[in-house]
């Protein structure tokens, strides 16, 4: 990959790990609900995520999944049922009180990566830098040495970011009527990438 390649790269990678999410939402929501240095557990989840996508796309994986119309539409439907179940039930939760430290690390984890995973922008997104930025006629796993480490920092960055504001909304509005507005709004958008989720082609398809 050449330095100019690199540069197209990194700016389209900082432009698709910055662009609000379900990810960016869950390292909100988390920050707000746990606190900084607990919530960082979901970003380590999503950094898991990025690691394993990266590898199937280079593997070639991921593009099979997604030209196969079954697998893909089951999927599809799965992770849309879990992206509005979390927005009703922090609907319904928006009220209860703040317990801070009062989920196991696993489950903060688990749930991260499960967002991660079931997100269609991840597909889209690793699918397009693959399609775009990897040059077939060098060998793959050289280019991995400059995409991998540009792609994880640039995502841990972003993440951590989102995770330290949901922490700073929830130090200030902590207990206020403020702070149940925000979880709601929170709790909407999962429901919407659910349904957005449940109502999209397979990329690349129309």
């Amino acid at each position: 990959m050449t330095f100019d390649a690199w540069i197209i790269f990194a700016l389209f990678w900082l432009v698709f790990v910055t662009t609000p999410g379900p990810n960016a939402v869950n390292c909100i929501t988390n920050g707000m609900n746990i606190g900084f240095r607990r919530a960082m557990i979901g970003v380590l989840a999503i950094l898991t995520q990025a690691t394993l996508f990266l590898l199937l796309s280079a593997a070639g994986i991921t593009a099979l999944i997604t030209a196969s119309p079954a697998a893909f539409s089951a999927a599809k439907f799965i992770g849309a049922a879990f992206l509005i179940y979390l927005g009703i039930r922090g609907w319904i939760m928006a009220k209860a009180p703040v317990k801070i430290d009062a989920r196991p690390a696993s489950s903060i984890y688990l749930r991260a990566l499960a967002i991660a995973t079931i997100n269609p922008k991840s597909v889209a997104g690793y699918l397009a830098a693959f399609s775009q930025f990897v040059q077939p006629d060098v060998p793959i796993w050289g280019q991995m040495l400059v995409i991998f480490p540009t792609a994880l920092t640039l995502t841990a960055l972003s993440y951590t970011g989102f995770t330290a504001l949901g922490a700073g909304i929830g130090r200030a509005a902590l207990g206020a009527v403020f702070n149940v507005w925000v979880r709601r709004v929170m709790a909407v958008c999962f429901v919407i990438y659910g349904v957005l989720l449940g109502a999209s082609s397979t990329p690349g398809r129309v």
